[in-house]
């Protein structure tokens, strides 16, 4: 009786899983088959990796089923080299097809410079955004050592190779050169804002200082098209797109994980601060 009981418990299990797997299934098909589709990509936290995001757009620019593309927004910025490849995507994918953005709680800094490669940006009134500039942190630790009786002793080939170096004050010549690495990457972020909102490089400029605004202010500026929901968004694209009914949104989320989200959560706090490249799109509220 009691290896009956088991195998009847077994079988229902086998039988739940089965139809899961088959409604899962249907769904999906259905999806992929009727009714017109908006692509949303998601960008989240930190911009550090930009293989899932990019994989995501250029998918979305190569499905001729999707009609067009939301790019929904919650981040304080990042690195730069990953922030521009995104950029870059989105501005290609603005060729081919519809581009918005719905900007979260904070779209700033290199969140402002992606989302300025969409055909129309909303924001919420409360959306923090802006933060137009680069930075790089530099700790210096000299005098702490000098007090703990420890001494650095670097061996480099190269006058510049240890520059910004914790164990020591850094010198004037490596600040001006620093400080010129730093502009140019900033003049590179002010024009391709400019060319992509179609605005004059002075009117950027006003408000490209490092500031950070809301919403209602950034709609002031120029900076952003509408307030509005990310639902507001979606609306808007579905009448530009003249899609009859409710639209079948394509999310291009990766499966859950909670290895994954623990690597990635370990990569931005620690990986990007201390040993990825210096230079940073990032908004940093005091």
């Amino acid at each position: 009786m009691a290896r009956s009981g088991v195998k009847i418990t077994l079988i229902i299990i086998f039988v739940v899983i089965v139809v899961a797997f088959s409604i899962s299934l249907l769904a999906g098909l259905a999806g992929r088959s009727f009714g017109d589709k908006i692509g949303v990509v998601e960008i989240d936290g930190v911009i550090a990796d930009m293989k899932d995001i990019m994989e995501d757009v250029v998918k979305f620019k190569e499905d001729e089923g999707i009609r067009g593309v939301i790019i929904r927004i919650n981040s304080p910025g990042g690195s730069t080299a990953p922030t521009q490849a995104i950029y870059s995507e989105v501005k290609k994918l603005r060729e081919r097809k519809k581009v918005y953005v719905s900007m979260g709680s904070v779209c700033a800094s290199g969140g402002y410079y992606i989302a300025s490669a969409g055909d129309k940006i909303y924001a919420l009134p409360s959306t923090i955004t802006g933060s137009i500039g680069v930075i790089m942190e530099n700790v210096v630790l000299e005098d702490l050592m000098k007090k703990m009786g420890i001494q650095a002793n670097p061996i480099k080939a190269g006058a510049y190779k240890d520059i910004g170096s914790p164990f020591r004050k850094m010198k004037e010549d490596e600040r001006a050169y620093l400080q010129g690495i730093i502009d140019s990457i900033h003049n590179q972020f002010i024009k391709d804002i400019a060319e992509a909102r179609k605005m004059n490089l002075d009117a950027v400029k006003r408000f490209a200082d490092g500031r950070v605004f809301t919403g209602s202010q950034a709609k002031e500026y120029g900076m952003i098209d509408s307030i509005g929901t990310y639902y507001d968004a979606i609306d808007d694209m579905k009448k530009a797109l003249n899609i009859k009914g409710k639209p079948v949104l394509i999310y291009g989320k990766r499966p859950f994980s909670l290895l994954r989200m623990l690597v990635s959560s370990i990569y931005n706090e620690i990986y990007t601060q201390w040993f990825s490249t210096p230079f940073k799109f990032l908004y940093t509220p005091n």
